[in-house]
């Protein structure tokens, strides 16, 4: 085995983060698991974008770095890139930067951190994650979770288009695999389930599994922007979500590739797989009854 390595994970309680970091633990590398938490328990290392007085000692030691932007940063370049040249500064050789199937390099938000990577950036060794939706959008408390416990309805403006929803535990192997490896793969991962589907075949795979009917209903973007609005979000993310629905619709997430069992030598998981395990994991366990 390689020697390990020291890697702070940003984002480290998130979706991906949590799971980057549970799988370079496991491989024996040592990592600086960094968060606006820190003090909340456990190992967590105290990190904020906006602050760069928390940058010095979350990078210290680190050889490498997992990049999760900032939450609805609409401009994360400016925020990215200064911490960018500290890490380089501070002994970091290689960072893999958490993007968006939705998003090439030199396009908005994350778009221009991969452009900063890509155009002579600081690191000579990099790779940009390019993830589709997370099958993970219908567990816990996202919107789309929410809509199944509640009435039973996928509300989304993506019409009849398909998405190659990806497990967020199979973009956490081919990120583990980014940081670690001699060689990182890449540079642009666009990351995949094995199948794209439909919202309905979605709504379809939840009522199989669960026994309780839920089906997809299809709205304009208008419409879906009233609705979030309705809900309380700021009506730009709104649009935000509404316009990328509507490019579904039109076909620009209908694809698969090959990225997960390329890097990672396994295959991916398909959603049925994802929520079976996700519905096992989440009902409660049954008890003796009291005698």
């Amino acid at each position: 085995m390689a020697e390990p390595l020291t890697v702070l994970v940003t984002g480290a309680t998130g979706t991906t983060g949590s799971r980057v970091a549970a799988r370079l633990r496991a491989l024996g590398h040592t990592v600086r698991a960094a968060s606006r938490r820190a003090g909340a328990g456990g190992d967590l290392v105290g990190f904020d974008w906006y602050d760069p007085d928390t940058h010095a000692a979350a990078l210290r030691g680190a050889d490498r770095v997992y990049l999760v932007p900032p939450v609805a940063e609409p401009e994360p370049a400016a925020v990215m890139g200064p911490f960018l040249e500290r890490a380089r500064a501070a002994g970091v050789t290689r960072a893999v930067l958490l993007g968006s199937s939705a998003i090439e390099a030199g396009g908005p938000g994350v778009g221009q951190v991969h452009r900063l990577l890509a155009d002579g950036g600081p690191f000579e060794e990099w790779a940009v994650l390019r993830p589709s939706w997370f099958m993970q959008n219908f567990t816990g408390d996202h919107l789309h979770a929410a809509g199944i416990r509640g009435d039973g309805v996928l509300t989304t403006a993506t019409g009849t288009g398909r998405v190659g929803f990806v497990d967020a535990d199979d973009i956490a192997a081919v990120a583990a695999r980014a940081l670690t490896d001699p060689v990182a793969p890449g540079p642009d991962l666009v990351v995949t389930g094995p199948e794209a589907l439909t919202y309905t075949e979605v709504a379809a795979v939840v009522t199989r599994v669960t026994g309780r009917a839920v089906r997809h209903r299809s709205v304009s973007p208008g419409a879906l922007v009233a609705q979030l609005t309705g809900l309380g979000m700021p009506a730009a993310f709104a649009e935000l979500l509404a316009a990328l629905d509507d490019g579904i619709s039109r076909g620009a997430e209908d694809r698969v590739t090959d990225t997960v069992e390329r890097v990672t030598g396994t295959p991916p998981r398909t959603f049925a797989e994802m929520y079976r395990r996700h519905h096992a994991s989440s009902r409660p366990t049954p008890t003796a009854p009291p005698r």
